[in-house]
């Protein structure tokens, strides 16, 4: 389900509306008067050796071979068919003042197919192994496994629809088994995204989002949406091989419907979380705040045996098939958190710091809850905020 980018934050808090400003300055092109001076043109039928220009493109790994720091590569809109990885590869940069753009010409829809590939690990979409990239408005289909690969630091991944991959829709996590620990992807911003559809043949490891395993400090998902995925919605996950993750934050996010494709596929041995958090009984303090979890085929939200200290606040658990929050054991700090159900559930178990502020559920509903009544919907406004509604009406978290 790709919406049409039109966006603002839903929650919990009925006929409110939160808008949180970015932390990063990103140039998005707003129509076909604003594209940048000098930018290499991909085109389905580009070929290697073309100039780049509008009139005679080029082809994708040829513009990236060739853009410069800070340049922009605009992909023309069409449908690209590859059979092997498409990679930035480490060290081509952007920098902090001025990130190299990889970006739909306005108004218009690449799509990155990648139904060539067999499922394999090995066999990604496209892989931002570079830092200091803007990847904006792009789709990314049928890869072997994850749709985008982020390897690389501060990147920001920006209206892009991951689905029907092989993994994790978008994933972050280090290039290579001898990546050293301070080279593990940082503060990379995905922002005004969606991932669904995203489906392994076992049903257990194909995550909407994932920052896990060896993923570094400061990753922030924000304006997200994540739902019919086989597995998670938002995978954290931690194994002890290699211990802890950064911290990750996830904001002004809606995770919904994981665990059951959108043709109705489900595997009862998948994990079907909304936001899972962790794993291996690893301490990583994550920050999960204003995200809404609804009708996820197990809990909502999951400490998954994370028992750090994570900041969960002004979140809404909705009809998740088990527990809306579960939280079983930790220090976590919960902060005006709204735990609704139609009909009875299971009792949400919040282990940890948790006060009057919060409405959880154990066994009926309480007064916030009226504002989460009739059918959910959402859609993305023109500042790239996260709009939810139920019932036709909007929320906030």
């Amino acid at each position: 389900m790709l919406k049409k980018p039109v966006i603002a934050c839903v929650g919990l808090l009925a006929g409110s509306l939160l808008a949180l400003p970015g932390t990063m300055a990103l140039a998005t092109p707003t129509g076909p008067g604003s594209v940048a001076a000098d930018a290499l043109y991909v085109a389905p039928s580009g070929s290697d050796g073309a100039a780049g220009t509008q009139s005679d493109p080029t082809t994708l790994s040829s513009a990236i071979d060739r853009v410069s720091p800070g340049g922009t590569i605009y992909l023309r809109g069409g449908t690209y068919a590859y059979s092997e990885t498409v990679t930035i590869p480490p060290g081509n940069d952007g920098t902090p003042a001025a990130r190299t753009t990889l970006a739909a010409y306005p108004d218009e829809t690449p799509v990155l197919d990648f139904a060539a590939m067999s499922e394999d690990p090995a066999n990604r979409g496209l892989a931002v192994n570079g830092a200091y990239w803007h990847v904006d408005g792009v789709v990314v289909q049928h890869a072997g496994d994850n749709g985008i690969f982020v390897g690389g630091s501060n990147n920001v991944i920006e209206h892009v629809v991951t689905r029907f991959n092989h993994d994790s829709g978008l994933q972050i996590s280090r290039i290579a088994s001898d990546t050293p620990d301070d080279e593990w992807p940082a503060n990379n911003l995905v922002l005004s995204s969606e991932s669904h559809d995203n489906a392994d043949s076992d049903g257990e490891d194909a995550d909407g989002f994932a920052a896990k395993l060896t993923s570094g400090p400061g990753n922030v998902f924000r304006y997200t949406v994540s739902h019919n995925n086989i597995d998670d919605g938002w995978d954290l996950y931690t194994k002890s091989e290699t211990g802890p993750i950064g911290p990750v934050t996830i904001e002004d996010s809606l995770s919904y419907d994981n665990g059951t494709l959108s043709d109705g596929t489900v595997n009862s041995d998948g994990d079907r979380n909304g936001y899972k958090l962790g794993g291996d009984g690893i301490e990583v303090d994550h920050i999960v705040r204003r995200n809404i979890a609804y009708s996820n085929g197990h809990h909502g939200f999951t400490y998954n045996s994370n028992p750090g200290s994570m900041t969960v606040s002004d979140n809404v658990g909705i009809d998740n098939a088990e527990r809306n929050f579960s939280f079983d054991k930790g220090t976590s700090v919960f902060r005006g958190n709204v735990s609704c159900r139609a009909d009875d559930g299971s009792n949400d178990k919040t282990v940890g710091d948790a006060d009057s502020s919060n409405q959880f559920w154990t066994g009926s509903d309480g007064p916030a809850c009226s504002a989460y009544s009739g059918a959910m919907d959402w859609s993305f406004a023109g500042d790239g905020s996260l709009v939810v509604t139920f019932g036709g009406s909007r929320v906030t978290p």
